[in-house]
């Protein structure tokens, strides 16, 4: 009789050991409470680090921008007025059309007494004793005009961004990697921190190569700021609240950051205190470790179970439920005999289908970025007040992504990435072709409405077609291929230089070539996130049939 029992316990035990991890966890979460009052305040908690990473992303622009009116500075002529200096040294100022990267190279003297601008047919040189600035469109000082990056110089500027995302690369190895294999939390206390030196030491810099070191540093937090607890909140909510949670914290904080920043800029006027003021709270991360929970499918994955079953207990105890002891039993017994080795995300290279959805999802978040960062840049330079055009496009943040909490879970994540980037590739591409101005304004910020809608989607995406071991490292890996193409979108913006427009007829191609990229990855509407490396490859093999035939590849220990 004891041997029967034996038997039926046995037996009982391995068909708990044959349900999935996922499966188990998601019945747990249900439990405790798909959107309890632990998850709601999780969701309000994410508010610091989406501002963060929304200002860090945005601020370079400010401290970067170019005032319109910059001419040569001539001292001979310091005491007059500011039109009259520039009415007798500068070529075409009579005409309204003056050249800022040249001056007469005349007589002053004789100027002085004539006061009349040298004849037209007078040699020109280039600035020989720096630039005025006029601060009517940038009411402040900024990088630029304290240390004159205009003219042959004009160059530092973009190739200061560019330093500034090759930072955010690196901190995306660095944080992913940090993530995976100490956990969420201590990722994002280092992310917030790298952003919080960076910044503050920016203010100290006094030339470009210091001042791209503190960028590099500070970029090094973007976007891991924001992108670790993101990934904490969503694998704690229930299937049902993940679309709006993803989206919503996305819309509130980084697009209400986005709009919130150009306003504090004027509103502080002085670009170093708008780095300490930016910079500071980030400090708030050190309260993480005590506040938020590390995640308790990773705790899994590194055997950690009895923490995993003590972060449970405390959703129950603040969310005021209960989970069944049988339910708990079970989540036990699965998680003891789920335990993965520590993976890299380089492994999923040798399983062809992973690969694959690796490589499309690093292709089109890559377009999505890439269009998304050109449409923010252009901002300076469609023909109205630079504020209000970044703050305009900037709106279109929360609308867009509030329409696509409704569609999300009807139409899935493929197309609601394709459709809208091509849509705002087709509204990129007629903007190439009018004036600079009201028109191209409203063009660019309809643009941006649909790329916003594609950016949130995918950014959703990605965590949901990673398993748990891969989840952080994974979609770092996928966020610093963005970063990859926005170190070009720079370059794209200041093309510009060579026939307005090219940058918007290259924003459109890369719009509609990404968004039919997204078509050929898998659909995750509605299902489960893999916990497993086995759960993500049966999410492969619903899109690759050869993926039926794979085995995971799984990194083994010497």
């Amino acid at each position: 009789m004891n041997s029967n029992i034996s038997k039926e316990r046995k037996a009982e035990s391995q068909n708990i050991e044959n349900k999935e991890l996922s499966s188990v966890l998601e019945t747990v979460i249900k439990h405790v409470g798909d959107m309890g009052l632990y998850q709601r305040l999780l969701f309000v908690g994410t508010m610091p680090f989406g501002l963060a990473w929304a200002f860090i992303y945005l601020v370079q622009m400010f401290l970067t921008a170019t005032p319109q009116e910059h001419w040569c500075r001539v001292p001979d002529l310091e005491g007059l007025s500011v039109e009259l200096r520039r009415f007798l040294s500068i070529p075409g100022a009579a005409e309204g059309k003056y050249d800022r990267c040249a001056m007469y190279d005349a007589n002053w003297t004789e100027v002085l007494a004539t006061m009349m601008p040298p004849d037209p047919g007078t040699p020109t040189v280039p600035c020989q004793n720096g630039w005025e600035f006029l601060f009517d469109d940038i009411p402040y000082a900024t990088v630029v005009s304290e240390r004159e990056w205009v003219c042959d110089k004009a160059y530092l500027i973009p190739w200061a961004q560019t330093i500034n995302f090759f930072g955010a690369i690196v901190g995306g190895f660095l944080c992913g990697t940090l993530a995976d294999k100490y956990g969420r939390v201590p990722a994002l206390v280092v992310a917030n921190i790298l952003g919080c030196v960076g910044g503050v030491a920016t203010i100290y810099t006094t030339t470009f190569w210091d001042f791209c070191l503190c960028r590099f540093i500070s970029g090094m937090s973007c976007d891991s700021c924001f992108l670790m607890m993101y990934i904490l909140v969503l694998e704690y909510v229930g299937t049902q609240h993940r679309t709006w949670v993803a989206n919503m914290s996305v819309a509130l904080y980084f697009g209400g950051g986005s709009v919130m920043l150009p306003w504090i800029t004027l509103w502080i006027s002085d670009w170093r205190k708008l780095m300490y003021i930016i910079s500071l709270p980030m400090l708030v991360v050190l309260l993480t470790p005590f506040l938020v929970p590390e995640s308790a499918r990773w705790l899994v994955t590194k055997g950690r179970i009895d923490e995993a079953v003590k972060i449970l207990r405390r959703f129950e105890k603040v969310n005021r439920t209960k989970i069944p002891d049988e339910v708990m039993n079970e989540f036990v017994v699965i998680a003891e005999n789920t335990k993965e080795d520590e993976q890299s995300i380089f492994v999923v290279f040798k399983t062809p289908s992973l690969s694959i959805i690796v490589i499309l999802l690093v292709l089109s978040f890559m377009a999505v970025a890439l269009v998304f960062d050109g449409l923010v840049r252009l901002s300076e330079s469609l023909g109205m007040d630079f504020f209000i055009t970044f703050t305009m496009t900037s709106a279109t943040e929360a609308p867009a992504v509030g329409l696509l909490v409704f569609m999300l879970d009807r139409f899935g994540r493929r197309w609601l990435v394709c459709l809208p980037m091509i849509v705002a590739g087709i509204l990129a591409f007629v903007g190439a072709f009018v004036p600079r101005g009201v028109f191209s304004v409203v063009l660019a910020v309809s643009a941006r409405f649909f790329n916003n809608m594609s950016y949130a989607t995918i950014i959703q995406w990605t965590p949901e077609l990673m398993a748990t071991p891969l989840r952080a490292s994974g979609a770092s890996f996928v966020h610093i291929s963005a970063y990859a193409a926005k170190m070009i979108s720079p370059f794209v913006v200041y093309s510009d230089r060579a026939w307005e427009g090219l940058s918007l007829i290259l924003i459109a191609l890369v719009a509609v070539l990404g968004g039919s990229v997204a078509l050929l990855l898998p659909e995750t509407m509605g299902k489960r996130m893999p916990q497993t490396m086995e759960d993500w490859l049966e999410l492969a093999k619903s899109r690759f049939r050869f993926g039926r035939k794979e085995k995971v590849q799984h990194k083994t220990k010497e």
